[in-house]
């Protein structure tokens, strides 16, 4: 089996449809797709039984996050930190708002194969508008690199090589690059990555596990790529801006991320500083949108 696609859904009924209709006219590739549904209450789940059989469902009874959803579908199709040799040969998160053209797959996968170093690729996203998503190439949100997303100077000099690194808009979209790393919304992921990587931190909710699932892949030996040959439409946003709580996570992840990966080589002051703002920020948009903390 070439590709094994995770699916992870919250209340996106209509657009998981169409994103499974153009998953299942791909061509040049055996997969196998496996949806996981996070206690929708539009249905979704009941959609995917009926309508698509043959394609895997979880159907849980509450919402367990983004991450932990994804590992109960890699799982289901074989993949596990450590040796996994019945399971695909590669992996795919794909978000439901997204629809892939027919032979998106195939190119996707000669890609990898022809580039050995590769543990993590993505494509070229575009919204609905034929802009691109900015976050589907980006680097690691270093304390010097949010720093400057902060301040917005990232928005001010999106052509500097220094403030332009939050998103790489420095960089021609229509150029392969190595980056650090891609959007969960569409991450394909080699199967000896993951077993040397392991699957997903669940101790995200939302927002971060796709970077910092990047970041760990690096650290095992691997490349991270954008190749923006394949593009594929993302509506972006369908399930989270509908709650919440997916405002308040971003901050979260942001914090998690930070901690797992900087806090130790970060002076003290600065620590406490980065805490303060990140903490701060947390709890303005909680109280903007009403949610408890």
């Amino acid at each position: 089996m070439d590709l094994g696609i995770v699916i992870v859904n919250y209340n996106t009924r209509a657009l998981l449809e169409r994103c499974l209709e153009t998953v299942l006219a791909s061509v040049g590739v055996t997969f196998q797709v496996c949806v996981v549904d996070n206690h929708s209450p539009d249905d979704s789940a009941a959609l995917v039984a009926a309508k698509f059989p043959q394609i895997q469902l979880i159907a849980n009874t509450d919402n367990v996050g983004y991450p932990a959803a994804n590992n109960q579908g890699l799982q289901r199709l074989g993949f596990a930190a450590g040796a996994c040799p019945t399971a695909p040969r590669y992996a795919l998160l794909l978000n439901p708002d997204t629809e892939v053209p027919p032979e998106a797959f195939r190119k996707m996968l000669d890609f990898m194969a022809a580039h050995p170093d590769a543990g993590v690729a993505g494509p070229r996203l575009v919204r609905p508008d034929g802009s691109l998503d900015l976050a589907c190439r980006r680097a690691f949100p270093s304390p010097e690199v949010s720093l400057y997303r902060l301040l917005g100077l990232s928005r001010l000099f999106p052509q500097s090589p220094r403030f332009g690194r939050y998103n790489l808009t420095y960089l021609d979209e229509h150029q392969t690059a190595e980056v650090d790393s891609v959007v969960g919304a569409f991450m394909l992921v080699r199967r000896e990555a993951i077993e040397s990587a392991g699957l997903l931190d669940d101790t995200f909710f939302m927002y971060g596990e796709d970077l910092d699932w990047a970041y760990r892949i690096k650290a095992a030996g691997w490349k991270v790529y954008y190749y923006p040959d394949v593009t594929v439409l993302h509506v972006k946003r369908a399930a989270s801006k509908q709650s919440p709580k997916a405002q308040v996570e971003f901050w979260r992840a942001m914090e998690i991320f930070y901690c797992k990966h900087y806090a130790q080589q970060t002076p003290r002051w600065l620590h406490y500083l980065i805490l303060g703002i990140v903490r701060l920020q947390t709890r303005l948009v909680a109280w903007k949108v009403g949610y408890r903390v």
